[in-house]
């Protein structure tokens, strides 16, 4: 080995010291940003806890104007308000100055009003089970974690538990982008009074599971819904061409199998996989990469303006030629923008049809409100389902 002169080692030397003092350098400026974000976590849980404190304000003055109202003396207090989280969500949006993506920004804020309302009132939300189905993941989207989810057998199952009382809201699926209209739920306004008090849209992004026990080579069956198998049919061709396909009741019940199969796979949802403790072999495996799922919150109560609204009537028309453009002409008329509709046979009346109507507006809103006003002699029955806020996030 070769000796190094002095002034080599004293080269080395400054630069070993000066490697030395920016590393020492970095951890103090690092311990420093790491003391701001510890102070600013305090005041982030200060802030919190104030706005759970108003909330809780909010609930007692709520709970005192029902107690001093003899006219409400049986009435209950309404402490969710979709109007006003649509507002406050919207409110987040607008303002917010990144780095954090405004939508993210938004679920943030969500989660935090989702735990400040079970502190005013726990909510108790029905959706069409099993746990890990999209409808659950729609239900856990629209009211926070915090919400208490119960998972139901059927559509049907879910209206009759809101109606009577024992959930508050519920979750029902009503249209996807890509299968169309889910009749089971605009079924279950013709013989329900419930209202329409908010809608969810989730874009459903597909994953392919696996749990750990799971051989791969030895894949002999994948389980699904049978619209989740249909909307990754091109991909399961690609890569799954000789494995059976098994169409199941519900995504969660297909995840659900594969705690005591080691041969089977699944397709399921973000959700399901967190559920069921599963793996994501591979991530949005959907055909259509914008396909999303429609759902509706329903309830009893009527619902204010928020500024963004939709409106929904189920319209009983006349057995004649030429119903329906007498229906649709005072929407044109009074410039009301109608975003769907929608055909079911009017029970038990044979040959019969109701039609499903969503419009943009409010039913205060004077455009809309004249509108219904025109319609409602044009035909045999008309009944509003609700006037609600848009879908924020």
């Amino acid at each position: 080995m070769s000796e190094q002169s002095p002034e080599q080692n004293n080269d080395n030397l400054n630069q070993t010291t000066a490697s030395i003092s920016t590393t020492a350098t970095d951890k103090e400026f690092l311990n420093t940003l790491r003391g701001s974000i510890d102070a600013v976590d305090c005041e982030i849980q200060t802030l919190i806890n104030n706005r759970a404190k108003l909330a809780q304000q909010v609930a007692s003055v709520k709970k005192n104007h029902i107690a001093n109202d003899s006219a409400a003396e049986n009435a209950n207090p309404i402490f969710y308000r979709p109007e006003r989280e649509a507002q406050v969500l919207k409110a987040v949006m607008e303002r917010n100055e990144g780095p954090i993506a405004d939508e993210k920004m938004a679920r943030l804020f969500r989660e935090i009003m989702s735990v400040c309302l079970d502190l005013e009132a726990p909510q108790r939300i029905a959706f069409l089970g099993p746990l890990g189905t999209f409808t659950h993941a729609a239900a856990l989207k629209h009211f926070g974690k915090a919400a208490d989810t119960v998972p139901l057998n059927t559509i049907t199952d879910v209206f009759r538990e809101v109606e009577a009382g024992t959930a508050m809201y519920g979750v029902v699926p009503v249209e996807n982008s890509s299968e169309g209209v889910v009749n089971h739920t605009l079924d279950g306004f013709l013989s329900s009074t419930l209202k329409i008090i908010g809608e969810v849209e989730l874009p459903i992004h597909q994953n392919f599971l696996v749990a750990e026990h799971t051989k791969l080579d030895g894949l002999s069956r994948i389980y699904s819904h049978q619209q989740s198998l249909a909307q990754c049919r091109h991909w399961l061709d690609v890569n799954y061409p000789n494995v059976e396909r098994v169409a199941v009741s519900s995504n969660g019940e297909a995840a659900r199998r594969l705690k005591n199969e080691w041969h089977s796979a699944a397709i399921a949802g973000d959700v399901a996989a967190a559920e069921y403790d599963l793996h994501k072999l591979y991530s949005n495996i959907e055909d259509n990469p914008s396909n999303t799922t429609r759902f509706l919150i329903i309830g009893h109560e009527a619902i204010a303006p928020s500024g963004q609204d939709k409106t929904s009537i189920m319209v009983s028309a006349h057995d004649k030629a030429g119903a329906l453009i007498e229906i649709l002409k005072p929407l044109s008329y009074h410039g009301v923008s109608m975003t769907s509709i929608e055909t079911r046979p009017e029970r038990p009346n044979k040959w019969a049809y109701v039609f499903f109507i969503d419009m943009n507006g409010h039913i205060e809103d004077p455009n809309v409100s004249a509108a219904i006003a025109d319609i409602r002699p044009l035909v045999k029955d008309l009944r509003v389902l609700g006037s609600y806020p848009k879908a924020v996030l």
